[in-house]
């Protein structure tokens, strides 16, 4: 979304004033076309990222309930969720930088670079390969809290869903029923996301667009509110995207037939230990 990484560059403050104005004059001043503007490193670096991510999170969900335990797995369920995505992200932000700085240089440097082909070559030029990692750090910062919140929040909606609003269990719900599902916990877990990782993202967005600046530097500059500037923006734009993403992730598991594990139920053993069954 141009028009949010315009508004939030602070490129001109007093111009873009909010979401609205932000579409119309992108609209009035470079067409159609300026909403796309830097669409090939976004593309390209959010599916780089998304693939990690989704992959390493299943992986290491695995390997750590292993590490527990059946029933620690189901009592610490919540916190397995956490490190599982925290650990994904790290390893997923890696993939997305250098294709993230190229997008916000691009879309918040007007006469910098049209297109990717231009900007990765100039940036390498210009700075080396410190130009496409300078991010990285901000980046985890904004991205891994997004994740933990993406995934824990997703987990757990999907488990109250099922439980206290879906009339029936999920084993007796179609595939289409269950998507519903999926869907609308995407949705929650994307607003959530939105708000958590917001402020270090509107670093990351100044940060990739001056030179020589650091993180601090870029906190001190915009201020409490600054780094909340864009937030309506950004919870449009994630939660559908979350959704969508969640959606398209299990429609993948269901056309395949791939393993989908139902909401997690607390294993007879710690019931027997609980004296929840005779």
């Amino acid at each position: 979304m141009q028009s949010k990484c315009t508004l939030k560059s602070y490129v001109d403050p007093d111009k873009y004033k909010s979401i609205g104005k932000g579409f119309s004059l992108t609209l009035k001043e470079d067409g159609a076309r300026g909403l796309a503007k830097g669409w090939a490193p976004t593309f390209i670096g959010y599916s780089m990222q998304g693939l990690c991510k989704f992959g390493f999170y299943e992986m290491f969900k695995i390997f750590y309930s292993d590490m527990l335990g059946e029933e620690n797995t189901y009592l610490w369920r919540t916190s397995l969720y956490l490190a599982a995505s925290a650990s994904a992200e790290f390893f997923a932000d890696i993939a997305l930088a250098p294709m993230e700085a190229c997008k916000v240089r691009i879309q918040t440097c007007p006469g910098y670079a049209n297109n990717l082909r231009q900007c990765a070559p100039k940036m390498f030029a210009e700075e080396g390969v410190w130009a496409f990692y300078k991010g990285v750090v901000p980046l985890w910062m904004r991205q891994i809290p997004y994740t933990m919140m993406k995934f824990a929040c997703f987990e757990r909606t999907v488990e109250l869903l099922y439980k206290h609003v879906v009339p029936k269990p999920r084993a007796e719900c179609t595939k289409g029923e269950q998507l519903i599902v999926t869907f609308t916990a995407g949705y929650i877990a994307g607003v959530f996301c939105a708000i958590v990782s917001h402020p270090a993202d509107s670093v990351v967005s100044v940060l990739n667009k001056e030179s020589g600046s650091t993180a601090v530097q870029v906190l001190k500059k915009l201020g409490p509110k600054g780094v909340w500037k864009g937030l309506v923006a950004r919870i449009i734009m994630i939660g559908t995207l979350t959704a969508l993403q969640w959606f398209i992730y299990d429609s993948v598991k269901v056309y395949f037939r791939l393993p989908r594990p139902p909401p997690p139920e607390m294993p007879e053993s710690l019931k027997k230990k609980l004296g929840l069954t005779e």
